[in-house]
């Protein structure tokens, strides 16, 4: 881990992430907004948990219009939020399957300063309320005079412009990730599994740095691969076989999302060719990346290189990238009719693929941040030649 990039973050971040939620709730007309799922908890508290891998107890964190967030959580969750900037802190015995917690957030909104009577919750796209719809629906009727809306819009919002801290923190992650296909090409042997692969790849990025590997995608198939999600199974590498691993690892609740390519034994022709050509469409897509341009027009940088290999128009994954940071994948889509503006801050991952022949693919992706004047990429990029195992 680099020394310039430290875990966790200091007050002052959280404090500039509250402030620029409320200045949205006044622009938006909400009185608070309430958070439930794990990354937006930590996002705005600092609380880290593993505790989240358990599903029984809802935990919640409520922002007001004005003034700092409520921790609304059960009792066990008390003592670790009260490590955090958090100080005003609600719990109840949990779990309590009759009311868990739901009088007490029926407590806490109906105490909030009103002037819009509106919260906002996470309701839209790419966001999800982490507790039971029942419950949900019994706080929603219980409350007079507050109307429940979608706040995911404004929390996007903030969430897809990284701070500097927080590019460091995916910086690092593209680090590991790095380092840890380097130390996996020296490890990887003809003939191995999916399977084995996939165990060693982790093996490698916890030797590498890496605080979990949630995300290892490994497949494979002569002369290319059928699919890019499902994985590893027992086919042994041999040759002919083109293997891709796509991995997101993680550093201090950052991701990093890329994928690399190797072919054992021999690579033929065809496959040689569509590896180019959709590694001239991810390096059309780094020189297109800067402030000003939409994410439809990223996508069209990609997109016209591989019509022009002979790929047809879009392809069946529907997107060729998207945003990065505390998920493995966030807003916005590379794809047709996203008209995200990029502005800097934003971290994007350029992914073009195409089927050069039926059931063959080829993906590339590399991770990279939206600079004032352009882009920095984050990973290291992969050889325009794809490595051969023997």
């Amino acid at each position: 881990m680099s020394e310039l990039t430290p875990r966790g973050f200091p007050v002052d971040e959280f404090e500039a992430r509250v402030s620029k939620a409320q200045a949205e709730m006044h622009a938006q007309e909400m009185d608070g907004i309430v958070l439930s799922t794990p990354q937006n908890f930590r996002y705005f508290s600092g609380f880290n948990s593993q505790f989240w891998e358990s599903p029984t107890r809802p935990f919640f964190l409520v922002i007001p219009r004005e003034g700092k967030p409520i921790g609304v959580v059960p009792s066990i969750g008390g003592p670790a939020l009260e490590t955090t900037w958090i100080t005003e802190i609600k719990t109840w015995a949990a779990p309590c399957p009759e009311d868990d917690g739901v009088s007490l957030m029926d407590s806490v909104l109906s105490s909030l300063p009103r002037r819009f009577g509106k919260i906002g919750w996470e309701m839209g796209r790419e966001s999800v309320i982490r507790m039971p719809i029942i419950d949900f629906d019994w706080l929603r009727k219980d409350i007079s005079g507050i109307q429940f809306v979608d706040a995911s819009p404004l929390i996007w919002g903030l969430r897809m412009i990284k701070s500097d801290r927080e590019i460091a923190k995916v910086r690092e992650a593209c680090r590991i990730g790095n380092d840890t296909f380097d130390l996996f090409l020296q490890q990887v042997t003809y003939g191995q599994t999916e399977v084995d692969i996939a165990r060693d790849f982790r093996k490698a990025a916890f030797e590498c740095g890496a605080d979990n590997a949630p995300f290892v995608s490994v497949c494979s198939g002569p002369g290319g691969y059928s699919q890019i999600i499902a994985g590893p199974q027992e086919i042994a590498q041999t040759d002919g076989q083109i293997m891709f691993i796509d991995t997101g690892l993680l550093f201090d609740a950052y991701f990093c999302d890329f994928d690399r390519n190797f072919a054992f034994g021999h690579i033929s022709d065809a496959a040689k060719k569509a590896h180019e050509a959709v590694w001239r469409a991810t390096q059309a897509g780094i020189d297109a990346a800067r402030p000003g341009i939409t994410s439809e027009d990223l996508w069209a940088a990609q997109n016209q290189v591989l019509e022009a290999a002979g790929a047809k128009s879009g392809n069946d994954v529907g997107r060729s990238g998207h945003g990065l940071g505390m998920h493995l994948t966030e807003p916005p889509s590379n794809m047709p009719g996203d008209r995200t503006e990029l502005k800097p801050g934003m971290i994007m991952t350029i992914e073009p693929g195409m089927e050069y022949a039926p059931g063959k693919n080829i993906v590339h992706e590399e991770n990279l941040v939206i600079t004032e004047d352009g882009c920095e990429l984050l990973t290291r990029r992969a050889s325009i030649e794809m490595p051969v195992i023997t």
